[in-house]
């Protein structure tokens, strides 16, 4: 439960671990300084002036004259800033509502009660400075106004304030800090998402910490690896391609210049066939390898399908809505297309194209109503040279790697294709990539 409400980004949690503490920390020293010091201070000064006042009340009955009583009043307000009056000896006021959270009123309580135990009535709710105290002693009452200051620590606000202030000014430092260091890993981040859709890196330097800046240059020599690799594979194609097409011209030279009477049309046909898989290898090769993000239109690659499918003579549906340039590889986008569109052309009668933009993502969907491909086979049909019965995976020339040739542009544009069930009874392939 804990994990579905914690924030999925590393800025987000990264703040949590810098305020987390802090906040910890705080709440445990504010409780220890209200548990000991706050509560301490206030109950060492309750203590005092109830002090004073059983003072006042052994000199009262001490001295009971009239006129000692004057200067009792006069040596209490000068000397122990306490105003004192003797009352009629009537009943107490009913006790007043104790405030939900009061120290002062517990502790001045206890020891009004440990120290002159004798029935009292205080009052010390509301914000006033004053506190007045009743004391009913044999034949009248003593009033008492004090201080709330001199039986309570109220400077406690002072503490508080300092804490929050100089938490707030940590904060202040620590947030630009941590953005500062965060900023490496996204820019990673981004080097990285643009590599895996196929686009171009920029200017991705290794910056930040030691750590990241190690991430940075595995990341560059990763991408150096992958781009060699892919160099060296599309040279490699094309010297082989190169050196075939040179014996099929062969071939076809000497069986153009042969006289033999034999039916040399299927002969000739082979040929043909084994050249458009040359050039198809080739071209794909070439394309993953050198071309460069550009501008898509879908609208024309519907229009063609129309027109093929009007060739053909199959029902091709499309809704594409209003959207048109999307940000790919041109070529190799028209060829992932062009496999899975001709590939239902083959063996559907009827094709629907939908599709969907949508936070930046495209999602295409191609339903047909053929023969479909059965649900334990459907990652198979994307292995390169496998045929199943109903030869779902093969293009139009034939070379078996139509939908493995789909899915790897898809997969290098940082999106994949998946195939479930057509709601018109045959295959649905389901296109996702950033767009």
């Amino acid at each position: 439960m804990l994990t579905r409400f914690m924030p999925k980004r590393l800025y987000a949690r990264s703040l949590i671990i810098v305020i987390a503490p802090m906040i910890l920390l705080q709440s445990v020293i504010a409780f220890m300084f209200m548990e000991r010091h706050w509560q301490t201070v206030t109950q060492r000064l309750s203590a005092a002036v109830t002090r004073d006042i059983a003072a006042i009340i052994d000199m009262i009955e001490t001295y009971p004259n009239d006129r000692d009583h004057a200067n009792m009043v006069r040596i209490a307000q000068e000397r122990l800033g306490l105003k004192i009056d003797l009352l009629p000896n009537d009943p107490l006021p009913p006790p007043s509502p104790k405030p939900f959270f009061s120290i002062l009123d517990g502790i001045l309580s206890s020891e009004i009660t440990s120290q002159i135990n004798r029935p009292f009535w205080l009052d010390t709710v509301g914000n006033s400075n004053i506190v007045e105290i009743r004391i009913k002693l044999e034949n009248q009452v003593l009033r008492v106004f004090a201080r709330r200051s001199q039986a309570y620590a109220s400077n406690t606000h002072i503490f508080l304030l300092w804490m929050v202030g100089t938490s707030l000014v940590l904060l202040l430092i620590a947030v630009p800090f941590l953005r500062n260091q965060i900023k490496p890993i996204l820019q990673l981040a981004e080097a990285a998402e643009d590599f895996g859709k196929g686009r171009p890196a920029g200017d991705f330097k290794p910056r930040g910490a030691d750590e990241v800046r190690r991430a940075g240059a595995a990341f560059i020599q990763m991408r150096q690896r992958i781009e060699r690799q892919i160099e060296q594979r599309t040279t490699m194609l094309s010297g082989v391609s190169h050196d075939l097409r040179t014996i099929l011209t062969r071939f076809k030279l000497e069986l153009a210049l042969s006289g033999s009477q034999l039916d040399l049309k299927a002969l000739n046909k082979d040929i043909d066939d084994m050249q458009t898989m040359l050039e198809g290898y080739l071209s794909f090769a070439r394309a993953e390898a050198e071309e460069d993000i550009g501008d898509f239109s879908l609208q024309e690659c519907v229009a063609r399908f129309e027109d093929e499918a009007a060739m053909r003579e199959r029902g091709f549906i499309a809704h594409i809505g209003d959207i048109d340039d999307i940000h790919v590889r041109p070529n190799a986008f028209s060829r992932l297309l062009h496999n899975l569109v001709g590939n239902a052309f083959r063996y559907a009668q009827n094709v629907q194209m939908d599709a969907k933009l949508q936070n930046g993502i495209l999602t295409i969907i191609i339903d047909d109503d053929g023969p479909g491909v059965p649900e334990s086979r459907r990652e198979d049909v994307f292995k390169p040279f496998l045929r199943l019965d109903e030869a779902r995976n093969l293009d139009a020339s034939g070379t078996g790697l139509g939908l493995s040739i789909a899915r790897d542009v898809a997969r290098s544009h940082g999106g994949d294709i998946l195939l479930e069930d057509s709601p018109l009874g045959g295959l649905r392939a389901k296109v996702r990539v950033p767009a």
